[in-house]
């Protein structure tokens, strides 16, 4: 005869229900941080993808107004270098003309007197419009702002220095218009008289 044990028909004791729970609730728990820290990464990359699409809006803003800034500027720089032979022409003239020849001519040195006026007065055109003459008889020559069109050995002047200015140069707002043409010194030696090569 089999014995039946009164405890295996007797129901489990509910203590393990609350840790089930606990277990449930764990498990609940880890899931919904999971998914926190999952929105939270994706809520970083909105913003970090909006502030850079806000630094690039800003940045293509600072580029339009700099480049409508230069159009402004610079519109008129063919105008601007198309007079320039203007300038270089009136100063031929003038330079044609001699102190003597004014003095003897009456005529000449009417003419002399109007074209010296029209070139004060295109000179004066150019300051007001921020075209400014590079002069730079004298200074170390500047790749920049001149083009070297012959080198001359000259005694006690240093290699580099501009010693003859053919054309003047020019600047707009800063920016090179035309480069002064210019003839350097290749560094001589210390001695009297000169010896000038004009080969272009």
């Amino acid at each position: 005869m089999t014995q039946v044990n009164p405890a295996e028909d007797q129901p489990l004791p509910e203590d393990n229900e609350p840790a089930v729970e606990e277990a449930a609730e764990d498990g609940g728990m880890a899931a919904a941080q999971a998914k926190i820290a999952e929105l939270e990464k994706k809520v970083a990359e909105i913003k970090d993808q909006a502030l850079r699409a806000l630094a690039e809006a800003e940045n293509t803003r600072k580029r339009s107004e700099r480049d409508r800034q230069d159009t402004a500027k610079f519109a008129t720089a063919s105008f601007a270098r198309d007079l320039l032979s203007v300038s270089d022409n009136l100063r031929r003239a003038l330079a044609a003309i001699s102190p003597e020849a004014r003095d003897m001519n009456a005529d000449l040195k009417t003419i002399f007197t109007g074209v010296e006026m029209t070139e004060r007065e295109l000179l004066s055109i150019f300051e007001r419009n921020n075209i400014k003459k590079v002069e730079p008889m004298g200074q170390k020559f500047d790749p920049n702002l001149h083009e070297v069109l012959f080198e001359a050995d000259v005694p006690n002047v240093a290699p580099g220095v501009v010693i003859q200015v053919i054309e003047p140069g020019y600047t707009l707002h800063e920016r090179l218009l035309r480069p002064a043409r210019v003839g350097v010194a290749k560094g001589g030696e210390t001695g009297s008289g000169s010896n000038v090569d004009q080969e272009v």
